[in-house]
């Protein structure tokens, strides 16, 4: 009987997902325009969170509490240039920890899944959730 692995499996696991998403964040944090965007937060949280939630997305266990994607990137005007920046520093990320070519091209995909709730053609598509909230544009 085959054993049908999911892509959270065939990736290694937390400790893959952890790898990669530290070295992302580090090139996320070091970057001129994406920075901007996180000035005003720690990577530690965001690497937690981000690795919970695609775990989840990759079939591993069930541990992101947080609230949608649409709903908390809602504030940031996001781009589609920003947003295929965003993937092409993942996808470094993820070959720089080695992961396999194949695996790293169902990642990117599965992280593409994100692009249809994320971008937005205008700042009038922003959602503030709180009245004191502002929306993140800042040019490239």
């Amino acid at each position: 009987m085959a054993i049908d692995l999911t892509l959270h499996d065939r990736l290694g696991g937390r400790p893959v997902f952890e790898k990669v998403h530290q070295v992302f964040y580090e090139k996320i944090f070091a970057h001129p325009w994406l920075s901007k965007y996180f000035a005003h937060r720690a990577p530690e949280p965001l690497v937690t969170q981000q690795t919970n939630y695609m775990i989840q997305l990759t079939g591993g266990p069930k541990c992101y509490a947080g609230q949608a994607p649409n709903v908390v990137h809602g504030y940031m005007y996001i781009t589609e240039e920003l947003f295929d920046l965003r993937s092409q520093l993942l996808s470094e990320a993820i070959k720089e920890c080695g992961v396999s070519d194949d695996l790293r091209k169902e990642w990117l995909a599965a992280n593409e899944m994100f692009k249809a709730v994320m971008v937005k053609s205008s700042k009038d598509e922003c959602v503030l959730q709180y009245s004191h909230q502002k929306i993140l544009d800042f040019p490239k």
